[in-house]
């Protein structure tokens, strides 16, 4: 075997023969190899093509701003990270794994024992760590580098497989110095060699004489991970031998020639650059996002753009605006601002569920299909959950890349995408790249709309934290529903945007309502200091119950604040209570929609959903009661949403509103970035914010002049308050129902029924006007000053201790795998994510790490037939190519095709809490496995491989772990007690 081919590499000429001997990759079906000194030329060449490319400009500059010579060093010290990161591989813990590439290695005075007789104690080696001690010692010794300032730089080689060394690791490792050279006449070979590869490393990526200036260097931490993270995707990029072929094969090509084939083939889209509109909001929001003729951008809107042009860097800002003011779209314009003044690559939308994620998907990529662009300009763009390859709007951008590898150089010439100078309006394409997906490359991608699981990973202690901080560090990140997290998520969320602070990533917080505290948490969060609320003007906006609301701060800055107008339309909604009977419920929706219109019914458990839709079809004609919950399975979940929108949404989009009456019982689904709108609304007692977002389905659209165009009774906007025991609140407490106390907490319930009593049904009650009335409800619910009556005081107590218990509880539980706090510049980043979860990912095992929710089963699934044989749901509709879907044969002998392996796939169902406890998940998931298909268990089954299948009867039931289950198109599933 020869030991470095004919490749006529820059970095080859100044080693000698047992340096090019060192290998660093092995094919063992092909016994392809690659020299150490070839993944390293590869590597750092990959680099810099990166940081020319790819990197977002704000990135380049935080890391440049930390070092003396600026943007050239910070390129020059990224490159030679890149270059050196595999310098332990040049040990014989590392290179006696593969005997027929030890024995040359030796032939050329390189000793080592056998992989077999060094035994258990190589693992005290990994080669990410030895590279790192092994460059430790050549700062020291070559030029005179302190061990108190060289772990900052080396932690990037030691954490290049997505865990920085932990202390212990280290030190033990300098105590076992024969896993680095070993011991006699061979030791001396072994150090020339690594001290001769770095030497050539030095000299080749001109960094040697930069070395004095960096000696004084104190690196800030996110310095150190985006550093890391640049070394992680090159070292991913150059190891991948479709795009760097190993020897022999690949020796022939020049270095020029072997990164163009390899740079062509990878064909990442390169970086997006925003240029900063200039032009007022109102032609920047037609221009983006077209307005209709005659439409007025809002003063919200207005405000935002204003504030991110007057904030003297881009910061975080919070907008608190009603429903309907459109936020998304203030958003956004923004983050347009924020992007080209910070140098952000791209934008990142993080939302509370996967429904939320994918209906923002093709709102993003519609605003970015009206970006200004160069001619042939492509933005790499993902939706980032577990079950995005189900989306049909992503899997159509996917089909748009192919498979990543080097081109044929002598091939004839593809016209190269040339970005072209011009500015002017060209649509960009926009791709779902092959390289960027995965679980930890995908939200590598420029623009990605996702849950915001995603963004709160970058707080946990996981294996490759580095690439999410990338991933984030070069976007504007935009956190929508900002009040829908609880202490638990919060816990993440704040020192998740702690870090995006010091990585001056710019934030945009989106709420229609947010408490005071939770507003100053957030700021202080990112600020890295405490606000000083006596001061504050933003604290002086809020006590005097501004709203709409937006807050500004800088990184280390000051709190800035906007109180614009809500847009002219205000809603007065009258509130009344409504005793806790399903039959009084029906009796009263009779007399209500007794001349047609359309009712809201919001209840905050799905088992209150299906019993009032019973009792409801009781009264009424089955197709007047509609139900919405989280309990159906995925493609039934987006026909339903896709139904509501097209009955129930806005005046003048295509759709069909219901003639006569129509009643929709839902559960918290209705609160959620759905467009619909109804003439009355009832609802369970929740917390007021979620009320209120509630109530922003009701009366959303002007229907004719004074809601003409809706039945004479229903042209008040009415609320009617029920989920509670209100029989005589002048003497008792509420109480609500058990469900609801569970979901919520009781404590936060009873606030809310407090500040809505000068709004219930007496005579001298006002209704509630929105939006005038949104910030003083919110801000008494969730303050601490008293709000209920004398007589509710001890119950309040009461409430309030079990509330603070449960809330130091999440606090303390979400604690554990918390990362730590953005530590002084220049402490290394070693254990960094000691005692982590190890990988992190968006899986229902993943999400339990940074939600506060009990772990759930997630089935698939299908319709057993009389026969025996497996199919797809019957009643599934066509997809977007006008494929049937429904009763498709699945095979049990073989691989469903590719088709009906992703219907099946698309009917994902999570099961509710009553499998949660582990006595009845085990026994579920004995059960469920019991149904285990092996031809389905292979790569030509992606779909359905390790999916737990529950199979349905001809009637849409069976029985699991105790219980009867019964699904259907119009409710979903029910769950029972199986009494047999």
């Amino acid at each position: 075997m020869s030991s470095g081919g004919n490749a006529r590499g820059t970095l080859l000429r100044g080693l000698g023969a047992p340096a090019r001997a060192v290998w660093a990759k092995h094919d063992r079906d092909s016994d392809g190899w690659l020299p150490l000194w070839r993944h390293m030329e590869d590597s750092a060449a990959v680099a810099g093509l990166l940081w020319d490319r790819w990197v977002p400009v704000g990135v380049r500059r935080l890391i440049a701003d930390a070092l003396p010579g600026g943007e050239g060093d910070a390129r020059a010290l990224a490159v030679w990270l890149a270059g050196v990161h595999d310098i332990g591989k040049a040990t014989p813990a590392f290179a006696c794994q593969v005997e027929q590439l030890a024995d040359v290695m030796r032939g050329h005075g390189l000793e080592m024992r056998s992989a077999k007789a060094m035994g258990p104690e190589r693992r005290l080696a990994p080669h990410g760590l030895a590279g790192q001690v092994l460059l430790e010692e050549w700062l020291e010794e070559r030029h005179g580098w302190t061990r108190a300032r060289i772990g900052q730089f080396t932690v990037a080689v030691g954490g290049h497989h997505g865990v920085p060394p932990e202390n212990g690791q280290i030190k033990a490792l300098y105590e076992h110095e024969e896993l680095l050279r070993t011991p006699g006449p061979s030791a001396g070979v072994w150090r020339h060699v690594q001290a001769e590869l770095l030497d050539a490393c030095a000299d080749r990526y001109r960094v040697a004489d930069r070395f004095a200036a960096w000696r004084a260097v104190k690196l800030p931490q996110p310095v150190q991970v985006l550093l890391t993270s640049l070394v992680i995707v090159s070292d991913w990029i150059a190891s991948n031998p479709d795009l760097f072929p190993y020897f022999p094969d690949g020796a022939s090509r020049t270095d020029e020639e072997r990164l163009a084939a390899a740079w062509q083939g990878l064909d990442l889209p390169e970086r997006w650059q925003a240029a900063e509109p200039v032009e007022p909001a109102q032609e920047l929001f037609a221009a983006r996002f077209a307005l209709p003729p005659g439409a007025k951008v809002r003063p919200v809107q207005e405000a935002a753009v204003e504030l991110a042009r007057e904030m003297d860097t881009p910061g975080l800002m919070v907008v608190e605006a009603p429903m309907g003011e459109g936020k998304t779209e203030a958003a956004l314009a923004a983050a347009e601002i924020f992007a080209a003044r910070s140098g952000a690559g791209g934008v990142f939308f993080a939302l509370p569920t996967m429904a939320t994620g994918n209906a923002m998907f093709p709102r993003l990529t519609d605003w970015l299909k009206r970006l200004p662009a160069a001619e042939g300009a492509r933005y790499a763009v993902h939706l980032a959950h577990s079950k995005a390859a189900l989306n049909d709007d992503f899997v159509g951008l996917m089909d748009r890349s192919g498979k990543v590898t080097a081109v044929d150089l002598d091939s004839p010439p593809v016209s190269p995408r040339q970005p072209s100078t011009d500015a002017a309006r060209a649509d960009a394409v926009l791709v779902a790249h092959t390289w960027l997906r995965g679980r930890k490359k995908a939200m590598l991608a420029s623009f990605v709309a996702g849950t915001v699981d995603q963004l709160l990973f970058a707080g946990l202690k996981s294996r490759h934290l580095a690439l999410r901080h990338l991933a984030v560090a070069g976007k504007v990140v935009v956190i929508d529903e900002a009040h829908a997290y609880d202490t638990y998520m919060s816990v993440y969320l704040d020192r998740v945007l702690s870090w995006l602070g010091a990585y001056r990533v710019p934030v945009v917080v989106l709420s229609a309502t947010l408490p005071a505290a939770r507003r100053c948490a957030l700021i202080e969060a990112y600020a890295g200091h405490v606000v000083d609320a006596d001061a504050a003007e933003e604290h002086e906006a809020s006590d005097a119950g501004a709203y709409p609301l937006l807050t500004a701060v800088t990184p280390g800055g000051t709190v800035a604040t906007r109180c614009p107008q809500a847009s002219a339309r205000s809603t007065d909604v009258r509130l009344e209570s409504l005793v806790d009977d399903v039959e009084v419920l029906a009796d009263r929706l009779e007399l209500e929609l007794a001349e047609g219109g359309c009712a809201l019914v919001v209840r905050n458990t799905v088992r209150r959903v299906l019993e009032t839709a019973r009792v409801l079809r009781a009264r009424f004609a089955d197709d007047e009661v509609t139900v919405a919950h989280s309990c159906f399975v995925d493609l039934d979940r987006a026909a339903k949403d896709s139904d509501l929108l097209h009955r129930f949404g806005p005046p003048g989009k295509p759709g069909e509103r219901p003639a006569g009456r129509h009643i929709v019982v839902a559960s918290q689904v209705a609160e959620q970035s759905l467009d619909v709108d109804f003439d009355l609304l009832v609802s369970d007692l929740c917390p007021v914010d979620l009320l209120l977002q509630r109530m922003g389905r009701l009366h959303r659209h002007e229907r004719g002049l004074d809601q003409s165009e809706r039945p004479e009774r229903l042209r008040t906007a009415r609320c009617l308050l029920t989920g509670a025991d209100w029989s005589d609140r002048e003497a008792d407490v509420p109480e609500p129902v058990r469900g609801s106390a569970a979901v919520y907490g009781r404590y936060a319930l009873l606030r809310s029924a407090a500040v809505l009593l000068p709004h219930l049904d007496s005579r001298t009650a006002r209704p509630v006007r929105l939006p005038t009335d949104i910030s003083a409800l919110v801000q008494g619910a969730y303050g601490h000053e008293p709000v209920v009556p004398e007589h509710w005081a001890e119950a309040l107590q009461e409430a309030r201790t079990q509330f603070d218990r449960h809330r130091a509880d999440q606090a303390e539980r979400a604690a554990v795998f918390r990362l730590g706090e953005v530590g002084r510049p220049g402490r290394p980043l070693f254990g960094w994510v000691a005692a982590g979860v190890g990988d992190a990912d968006d899986s229902r095992t993943g999400k339990a790490q940074v939600r506060d929710s009990r772990e759930s089963l997630e089935v698939v699934v299908v319709q057993r037939r009389r026969d025996g044989s497996l199919a797809t749901l019957p009643w599934l509709g066509k997809d977007s190519k006008g494929r049937a879907r429904g009763g498709i044969t699945l095979p049990q002998d073989q691989t469903p095709t590719p088709f009906a392996g992703r219907t099946a796939a698309s009917c994902g169902l999570r099961l509710p809490l009553q499998f949660s406890s582990p006595q009845t998940m085990d026994r579920a998931i004995e059960e469920l496995e019991r149904l285990y298909l092996r031809a389905w268990q292979c790569k030509d089954s992606p779909w359905l491989a390790d999916q737990l299948i529950l199979a349905l009867d001809e009637d849409c039931q069976t029985r699991l772990a105790g219980f009867r289950l019964s699904y259907s198109s119009l409710d979903g599933l029910e769950v029972t007690r199986d009494r047999d």
